[in-house]
């Protein structure tokens, strides 16, 4: 069983993650996990903090000379501007007037009053901290061992922006490749067409100047996934049910779709089968209105999911709140934040995505080394060559 924990608050001295699971003998590199921090890292829409943090990541167990060990995986990525909050995130208890002061105005929209009701607490940031997307950064670093895992197999994973606010992509993408290639091609906004990026890019900048936020659409491609994995016995192994929780736990995700589910949802059965052929001694649909899935279970074509995001709640201009400590009305917290999180969201996405296609990767085909994994693989290949 592929299993991630993840450690750390947003301000606190480090995020971390330890992915167990992974068959020994597979391929990992520093230089991977880093490339997709830097595009989780790097976008247009960010807030301050980005001038601050390298998000480089070190790996503490798990790998030797570049395998790895099947051994859990250690991963940490250090929080740089935890040296500007030592007050507020220190691990001691703080004497004399070094305390921080406590954050009691929670912001409507985020986990503050709800957490703090839940456990107990009249500090407010003993929630915020974990709850902030920082800890997204860690998911990022354990989905790129899961990619380099997946792509043993053949299988690949990549996402585009594909709504900002009100500004849509009208037209699909013309095959994986551009997509996979978006990060090069458009950086700021991962767009693949540049004058839908641009009025993108136009709107998160009159947001910034309204001291507002935006929400929006990331679409998430996985190609290369082989028919047979989930499974239609019994619902919590459902492969669309697990995708679709993962994708949910990304902080502000509110709704996932996978394949075009939103719009088929009105239209007549006859119109959206995805008709099944045959085409090289292989079964194809010729459409993917399902998304890849079929009764839980992958059917061998792109799983393609769609992600959606709600504005970010902390805004420049606060909504009123009530105060947890005084219960009178007050302007809610305000702290550095986002204007618009869709384009690094993504990458965030395609890690979740990577965890859970490797989970049902090593539940279906096993082994305790890669090498055995691939020997699995392949003879199940066979088999439906075979049909």
């Amino acid at each position: 069983m592929l299993r991630l924990l993840t450690g750390g608050e947003s301000h606190g001295p480090a995020c971390v993650a330890i992915l167990e699971g992974m068959p020994a003998g597979a391929p990992v590199s520093i230089e991977d996990i880093n490339q997709e921090l830097k595009k989780r890292r790097s976008d247009f829409g960010r807030g301050g903090r980005a001038a601050i943090e390298k998000d480089e990541a070190e790996i503490l167990s798990g790998v030797r000379y570049g395998k790895t060990l099947g051994s859990p995986i250690t991963l940490m990525v250090k929080n740089l501007d935890f040296a500007n909050w030592q007050a507020e995130m220190s691990i001691d208890q703080p004497t004399g007037n070094q305390e921080a002061a406590k954050v009691t105005r929670p912001r409507p929209g985020h986990a503050d009053l709800a957490g703090a009701l839940k456990y107990g607490q009249e500090d407010i940031r003993n929630i915020s901290e974990r709850a902030s997307a920082r800890e997204t950064i860690a998911r990022v670093a354990a989905g790129a061992v899961a990619k380099k895992l997946l792509a043993e197999f053949g299988i690949r994973i990549a996402s585009h922006t594909v709504q900002i606010g009100s500004v849509w992509l009208s037209r699909p993408p013309r095959n994986f490749q551009e997509v996979a290639s978006v990060f090069d091609t458009d950086p700021d906004i991962r767009c693949i067409d540049p004058d839908i990026s641009q009025k993108m890019k136009e709107v998160i900048l009159d947001a910034r100047a309204r001291q507002d936020t935006l929400g929006g659409v990331v679409e998430v491609i996985a190609t290369g996934v082989p028919v047979g994995l989930g499974s239609v016995m019994h619902y919590d192994r459902r492969l669309d049910g697990l995708i679709a929780q993962a994708l949910m736990s990304i902080p502000s995700v509110k709704a996932v779709e996978i394949g075009n589910a939103i719009k088929i949802a009105s239209m007549f059965g006859s119109e959206v089968q995805d008709v099944v052929s045959i085409k090289d001694g292989r079964f194809i649909r010729q459409s993917n209105n399902m998304g890849g899935i079929e009764g839980g279970i992958s059917n061998g074509e792109d799983i393609v999911c769609r992600v959606y995001h709600k504005p970010i709640s902390t805004l420049g201009k606060p909504s009123p709140t009530i105060d947890i400590k005084t219960h009178e009305s007050a302007p809610a917290m305000v702290e550095r934040s986002d204007v618009c999180v869709v384009p690094r969201a993504g990458v965030v996405s395609e890690a979740m995505l990577a965890l859970v296609l490797g989970q049902a990767m090593i539940e279906k085909f096993g082994g305790d080394h890669i090498d055995e994994m691939k020997r699995n693989f392949n003879s199940y290949l066979e088999s439906l060559a075979e049909h």
